[in-house]
């Protein structure tokens, strides 16, 4: 039997990755997107078991088993979006339209994969393996089974990744219309992730197609092992280290988004002296853990109400507000004393050099660093 040893020692060492993580969801507690990131590791076992089949040459053995992994990958990209839901939108619960939606990948495949199934027996789905012990016309089936499957794996795949991509900057947004700090809980770590998976689910799926046509890629039966488990590894330590938000930093009022005021101009007028001088007066602005819902309690305001304030009488959110007040103070400490910069970012209130830095230069538009270095230029220039 013919086996491709590195494949096989990288799938193998995959799937002892994934029976790891899948053991400690179960020690883990019970938060509701474990229950998706448990799925989409089972879903991840069976693809990793389907690379498995192929590389390690069991295909030889048991060839009526053959392609028994596609219906399943189908639900990788549902998976993945789902947990991304529970993750990020915790205090919601995906529909059982949702979940039948996603149903319908496996099902177009299970369609597809009815000829392939049912025309062929097992020494005929082994000879395929051959060009010269292969049947033409059963090698055109082969070849349109796959092909479909591919295609629609990708198309299937990619929307759900889609979906993904625009319920993270929604998600985003929210954090920073409540929170003053939001890198623990804006998951960023997750949209390079989708990217990353998305790679691999298109190599993996070009691949699939294009042998079938005879078509082999340089190094591809390396490289996208290699890459894939980097992937997972990456995916499953982050995943388990994402900080999970306690009851009581979930707001329980809706937040106010673009809408027509419902407050009058001069009531909001009221409340921004009020957020000024909360921020001017008493420097709030230096809490690092700074919320919406605090600021409300200290300034006895709504959040619904300073929210539209800051949206439609000030024109910025609650994040953006509150980091202009920390790169004021952050820009005259530059300028004024000696301190270290990360000295400085964490005296303002930043809870991250990298926030720092991010935040200056948006509203600056240059570095820390070099707003200090620039100023100290001119001063000399100047003596």
């Amino acid at each position: 039997m013919m086996i491709n040893v590195v494949p096989t020692i990288l799938y193998s060492a995959m799937m002892g990755v994934i029976i790891s993580a899948l053991a400690r969801t179960a020690w883990e507690p019970r938060y509701k997107q474990n229950k998706y990131l448990t799925g989409l590791l089972f879903l991840l076992f069976i693809h990793i078991a389907g690379e498995l089949y192929i590389y390690s040459g069991v295909y030889r053995y048991a060839p009526s088993i053959a392609g028994f992994q596609l219906p399943i990958r189908m639900l990788l990209g549902p998976a993945l979006y789902f947990y991304a839901f529970t993750a990020m939108l915790p205090t919601r619960r995906v529909t059982l339209k949702s979940q039948l939606i996603a149903l319908s990948g496996p099902l177009i495949i299970v369609v597809v994969m009815i000829p392939f199934v049912f025309s062929m027996s097992s020494e005929q789905k082994l000879a395929l393996a051959n060009p010269s012990t292969r049947d033409p016309e059963l090698w055109k089936v082969a070849i349109f089974t796959c092909a479909t499957a591919a295609i629609t794996f990708i198309l299937f795949t990619f929307a759900y990744l889609f979906a993904a991509f625009v319920l993270h900057a929604k998600h985003k947004q929210q954090l920073m219309d409540k929170y003053s700090a939001i890198e623990q809980r804006s998951m960023d770590w997750l949209r390079v992730l989708l990217f990353l998976w998305g790679l691999v689910w298109l190599f993996y799926a070009a691949d699939y197609a294009l042998t079938f046509f005879g078509v082999k890629w340089l190094s591809i039966g390396v490289f996208l092992p290699v890459f894939e488990l980097g992937v997972l590894i990456s995916f499953v330590q982050l995943a388990f280290k994402q900080i999970q938000l306690t009851e009581s930093e979930k707001s329980s009022e809706p937040m106010v988004t673009d809408r027509e005021a419902i407050i009058s101009q001069d009531k909001m007028g009221l409340i921004a002296n009020k957020l000024t001088s909360a921020m001017v007066e008493q420097s709030l602005y230096k809490d690092e853990d700074l919320s919406l819902n605090s600021l409300s309690n200290h300034i006895s305001v709504s959040e619904n109400h300073i929210s539209e304030t800051l949206s439609q009488y000030l024109e910025t959110n609650f994040f953006q507000f509150v980091n202009r007040y920390r790169v004021e103070e952050a820009k005259a400490l530059l300028t004024n004393s000696e301190k270290l910069v990360s000295t400085i970012a964490y005296e303002v209130g930043f809870k991250s050099k990298s926030t720092f830095n991010s935040a200056f230069k948006k509203q600056v538009g240059e570095t820390p660093t070099a707003y200090k270095k620039s100023f100290q230029y001119k001063k000399a220039a100047i003596e």
